[in-house]
């Protein structure tokens, strides 16, 4: 990896776990989540008109089939990662499992779908993200029985909504040359026409309560949420997504940091120490 996909796959990584912190303060909820994304689709359009225009963007219709795949994607992981948070789930515990499902979830398939015999780096590593899932979950034979069990339970799923994401937008970006500041906001757009109506259905009025009493976290989420992935788009234009999803997952540990600092979470040590663990578990997946 180049020093340059490296600085942006890092700063990236700062920038996700911030918005993730804020979403977790905030209390979340569908009317912040569609709000921050209404508000990123007016503010970003004229930087990606602008963009596009320089770069001479070649409109194909198979773009707009990537761009409603991917919205739909995420839409489920925002959805998913915000019911996880809302159901009791402490940022320190959410995050780290959601992000690191991931990366072991692509090894799992690689072994038993196309074949592939990882070897003893790669083995190691899965096994060492699974008993740092263990040790941040706290007693195996007790989480179950206690609320975090639904947390748990949507972390996991959104961990399996990054990887079906991650190997989506490789091929969007890097196969079919999309420009990644057009292509997230492409994403957003399709997001928005889900997330607006099935809000207002949901609850009438929850988009106009958010922006009334969560001003600051949705506008923070709006500029953030985008930039963190853009910077992650752009380093797998010329990056193996082997080499990219690994990397940015140093988030885990940030993240990590944030709950149990800032949110005064609890249990700081164990919880640094998983998030460590599974970094670590990462990197042998990328090594092996």
């Amino acid at each position: 990896m180049t020093a340059a996909a490296l600085g942006l796959v890092l700063f990236s990584a700062f920038v996700h776990a911030s918005w993730n912190f804020l979403l977790k303060k905030s209390g979340g909820g569908t009317g912040l989540i569609t709000a921050a994304s209404a508000l990123s689709l007016a503010v970003y359009a004229p930087i990606v008109l602008a963009a596009t225009w320089i770069q001479g963007y070649a409109f194909r219709p198979i773009h707009l089939a990537l761009m409603f795949g991917s919205g739909m994607i995420h839409t489920a992981y925002f959805l998913l990662l915000d019911r996880a948070y809302r159901s009791g789930g402490d940022l320190s515990i959410v995050y780290p499992l959601a992000r690191a499902t991931g990366p072991l979830l692509t090894i799992v398939v690689a072994i038993l779908l196309l074949g592939e015999r990882p070897g003893p780096t790669a083995i190691g590593g899965a096994l060492l993200i699974g008993a740092s899932a263990l040790l941040l979950t706290g007693n195996p034979l007790a989480w179950h029985k206690s609320d975090a069990r639904h947390a748990v339970g949507f972390a996991l799923l959104t961990g399996f909504m990054i990887a079906t994401y991650t190997i989506w937008d490789k091929a969007s970006v890097a196969s079919f040359l999309i420009p990644p500041l057009l292509y997230d906001w492409g994403c957003n757009m399709f997001r928005c026409i889900v997330l607006i109506p099935w809000a207002r259905h949901r609850v009438p009025g929850d988009i106009a309560k958010a922006w009334r009493e969560q001003r600051g976290a949705v506008i923070a989420i709006a500029l953030l949420s985008p930039l963190s992935y853009i910077l992650v788009l752009t380093a797998m234009v010329f990056t193996p997504v082997s080499l990219v999803a690994p990397a940015r997952e140093v988030s885990i540990l940030i993240a990590a940091l944030m709950g149990a600092h800032f949110l005064r979470e609890g249990e700081m040590t164990r919880r640094v120490i998983a998030a460590v663990g599974m970094v670590l578990g990462i990197a042998g997946l990328t090594l092996g």
